[in-house]
């Protein structure tokens, strides 16, 4: 795809992130964490993760992000968690135990990543990182896998 193509979905979910209706949020916040390498989207996902209106929003978007499973994924993640009050942290730990409850490798590959974010300029990222490795290493995978499975 083409950096103008993109450019232009982008504008496109930045516009639907700001619709009245929760799902229409929802699915931006979905769709967005696809883009979340670019920086235009850092602050819609942040707006987003941290929805005012429906912890859906919030869910929704933390499970794309996570899904990544890279450091612009978690650099976001991490960003709304520093930023969330109890109730959006709350539904932001229900992601991270959605998304990484299953392998014990999945969950070592994240803590990892997170891992090089306690170690980015931005405060906020650094701190919520640090917060998003204690969710994770307080999570007892389901099932643990190791390089020799």
């Amino acid at each position: 795809m083409s950096n103008e193509v993109r450019a232009a979905v982008v504008v496109g979910l930045i516009e639907l992130a700001g619709s009245p209706d929760y799902r229409d949020r929802a699915d931006a916040g979905r769709c967005l964490a696809s883009f979340a390498e670019m920086p235009e989207t850092r602050g819609p996902l942040l707006g987003l993760v941290l929805d005012s209106c429906d912890t859906f929003v919030t869910r929704a978007t933390v499970e794309a992000l996570l899904r990544r499973r890279d450091v612009a994924g978690f650099a976001a993640v991490g960003s709304g968690l520093a930023a969330a009050d109890p109730d959006h942290a709350d539904w932001i730990h229900t992601a991270v135990l959605d998304v990484f409850g299953v392998y014990s490798r999945d969950r070592d590959a994240a803590v990892r990543e997170c891992e090089i974010l306690t170690r980015d300029p931005d405060e906020q990222v650094r701190r919520g990182a640090s917060q998003l490795i204690a969710m994770l290493t307080g999570i007892n995978p389901i099932l643990r896998l190791t390089l020799d499975n």
